[in-house]
C-alpha cells in the first residue's frame, strides 16, 4: 500500500512540474536554403506558424502547424524582381506583405494579402508611388502600425531641400482603404537637426520628433515634438523642456489606454560626457500639453548593480534603450542592454555609435531618406560597424536593466539582469528576446553553464522580483539560438530562429 502511494506521489508531482515547464519545439532545417537567405518570422496566422524566406528574386512562405512540422513551403510568384524592402502586418487570419520596387523612374509601394495557407488572397494593390531620377538599392517608404494594427501609416522623407524636409504620409485602415494622405513641410533650419521616431496611435495620429545636435552630432539639446491628426493636412508642434540636459538616445511609446506619448532618453549634464540618467517626459494628448518632465539621477546603488566591467562613473555609458511597457495606470517600464565591441583591442564609445539621425541616404544624390526596419532599436553599433576597422571585431552585449517608472515621473524600483555575452565572429546570437506575459517579463537569453551555451530565462514580475526560471526542456545539443531575433506569437510563446549545421530553423518556445 506504501508503495503504491509512493508512485501516486511522485506521479502527481512529475505532472506537476510538467505541466508549468518550458517547452521547446524545434522546426526541421531547410537544406535547400541558401547561406545568406534573409527571413522574417510573421507570427500565427489561423492556427498556423507562418515564416517569410527569401534569397535575392525568391519569396516564399514556410506553413507550420503546432508542432513546428513543415506544412507547405509556397512560393510567392507574383512578387516582382529587385524588391528593395519587405515588411508584414499579421492578423488572426490572414497577413500583408507591403513591399517595394523601381520599375524605371518609379518606385511602387504595393500590398498583397495572403492568407494563413499561404495563398494570396487578392491582386497586390499600389499603396503609393515616388518619381526618382536613380536607382534606389534600400527602400524608401517605412511602414508603422497602430497598437492594435486597424491603423497603418507608409511614410517617406524628401530632404532635397536641406532647410525644409516633406514628410508624406499616407494613412490607410486594416483592409488598405486610404483613409488619408498628405504632404508635411517640417522646417529644418538647424543644420545637425533630424527627424526620428515615428509612431501612430489607434485614433491614426502622427507623431515624431525633430531633434537638433552638436556640430560633432553627438548629444541633443533640442526636441520638438510633432503631432499630425488622422485627417489634418497640418501639424501641431511643441518644444519639449529639456531641463538644460545633454540627450542622445530618444525613444517614444503610445500609451492608448491613457491618451499619452512617453518620452525617454539617457542624458548627461555635460556634451559628450558620462552617462548621469534619465530623461522622462509624458505629453497628454487630450489635454494637448507636457503633464510630466523630469530626470531621474542614476543611485550609485544603481550604478554598482549595472555597471559590469566598468567603473561606477561610466556604469551606464554603454546602455542603450530598447523596450518600453506600458501600465494602465499611466506608468511604465523601461528596459536597457549592454552593448558595444571593441576591435584590435579598443573599445569603441557610445560617441562612437551616435552618428546623427537614424534616417540617412547611402546613395549620395538620392534625396529621400529611410527608417531602420527595427522599430524598437537601439543605435545598434553590430550592424553600423562590420568590419570596418579591421578583420577582428569582439561584440558584447552585457547587463539588462528594468526600471519601473511612475506616472509623475519618479522611479519605484529598478532590477538588473546579469549577464555577459560576446562573440568574434556576429552579434547574431547575442543580446535577448522579450517576452510579455501579462504577469511577467519574461528575458531569454544565451548563457555560458559547464563550457555549453544554454537558452535561459530569467523573469521580472510587476513588484520587480526578479526570477530565475528552470532550465527548458527539451533543449536539444547543436541549437544555436538567436534570441534577440524573437517573436513573440501568443501570451506565453514565441518563435526564435536557431541555427544547426549552418541551416537556419526555428524553435517554438512555450513559457
Amino acid at each position: 500500500m506504501a508503495k503504491h502511494l509512493f508512485i501516486l506521489f511522485f506521479l502527481i508531482i512529475t505532472f506537476s512540474i510538467s505541466s508549468f515547464s518550458q517547452k521547446i519545439t524545434y522546426s526541421d532545417p531547410d537544406k535547400e536554403d541558401a547561406r545568406n537567405v534573409n527571413f522574417e518570422i510573421i507570427g500565427k496566422v489561423a492556427g498556423n506558424t507562418l515564416i517569410y524566406k527569401n534569397y535575392r528574386d525568391l519569396h516564399f512562405v514556410y506553413i507550420y502547424d503546432n508542432d513546428m512540422k513543415l506544412l507547405n513551403k509556397v512560393k510567392l510568384t507574383d512578387i516582382p524582381e529587385k524588391v528593395t524592402d519587405a515588411e508584414f502586418v499579421q492578423y488572426p487570419d490572414f497577413f500583408y506583405m507591403i513591399y517595394q520596387y523601381q520599375r524605371k523612374d518609379i518606385v511602387y509601394c504595393m500590398g498583397l494579402k495572403i492568407d494563413g495557407n499561404g495563398n494570396e488572397m487578392q491582386s497586390a494593390i499600389v499603396l503609393d508611388t515616388t518619381q526618382i531620377s536613380y536607382n534606389a538599392s534600400t527602400k524608401i517608404y517605412s511602414v508603422i502600425k497602430s497598437e492594435d494594427k486597424q491603423k497603418i501609416v507608409l511614410f517617406k522623407i524628401n530632404s532635397r531641400n536641406e532647410k525644409m524636409h516633406y514628410v508624406t504620409t499616407v494613412l490607410t485602415d486594416k483592409y488598405l482603404d486610404l483613409i488619408h494622405r498628405t504632404k508635411l513641410p517640417v522646417s529644418m533650419p538647424d543644420k545637425n537637426s533630424f527627424l526620428t521616431e515615428f509612431q501612430v496611435d489607434n485614433d491614426g495620429d502622427l507623431a515624431f520628433f525633430k531633434a537638433v545636435g552638436s556640430s560633432q552630432n553627438d548629444n541633443i539639446s533640442k526636441l520638438t515634438f510633432f503631432i499630425k491628426r488622422s485627417l489634418s493636412d497640418s501639424v501641431s508642434q511643441h518644444d519639449l523642456n529639456l531641463r538644460s540636459l545633454n540627450l542622445d538616445d530618444i525613444r517614444m511609446k503610445i500609451d492608448n489606454y491613457n491618451k499619452h506619448y512617453l518620452v525617454g532618453s539617457f542624458y548627461s549634464k555635460q556634451r559628450r560626457g558620462n552617462v548621469d540618467g534619465l530623461y522622462l517626459s509624458v505629453w497628454d494628448k487630450e489635454a494637448d500639453r507636457e503633464l510630466t518632465s523630469s530626470a531621474v539621477t542614476f543611485s550609485d546603488d544603481l550604478r554598482n548593480d549595472a555597471k559590469g566591467e566598468s567603473t561606477l562613473k561610466m556604469a551606464f555609458n554603454d546602455y542603450f534603450l530598447k523596450n518600453i511597457i506600458v501600465r494602465r495606470d499611466g506608468g511604465f517600464i523601461l528596459c536597457a542592454e549592454s552593448v558595444y565591441t571593441s576591435s584590435r583591442g579598443n573599445n569603441l564609445s557610445r560617441w562612437d555609435y551616435m552618428y546623427g539621425s537614424p534616417y540617412f541616404s547611402p546613395y549620395g544624390s538620392a534625396y529621400y531618406m529611410y527608417a531602420s526596419p527595427f522599430s524598437y532599436n537601439y543605435y545598434n553599433p553590430w550592424n553600423r560597424f562590420g568590419n570596418a576597422y579591421g578583420n577582428y571585431n569582439r561584440y558584447f552585449a552585457d547587463n539588462i536593466v528594468i526600471l519601473s517608472i511612475g506616472i509623475d515621473g519618479k522611479m519605484e524600483w529598478s532590477n538588473v539582469v546579469k549577464k555577459s555575452q560576446y562573440d568574434d565572429i556576429s552579434d547574431q546570437h547575442l543580446g535577448y528576446g522579450f517576452v510579455n506575459s501579462g504577469d511577467q517579463i519574461h528575458f531569454l537569453f544565451n548563457a555560458q553553464e559547464k563550457r555549453q551555451t544554454v537558452l535561459t530565462d530569467q523573469s521580472i514580475t510587476p513588484e520587480g522580483q526578479l526570477n530565475r526560471n528552470p532550465t527548458f526542456h527539451n533543449l536539444d545539443k547543436g541549437f544555436d539560438f538567436m534570441p534577440r531575433q524573437a517573436k513573440q506569437i501568443s501570451a506565453r510563446v514565441c518563435i526564435i530562429p536557431c541555427m544547426i549545421r549552418n541551416y537556419i530553423c526555428f524553435a517554438k518556445v512555450e513559457l
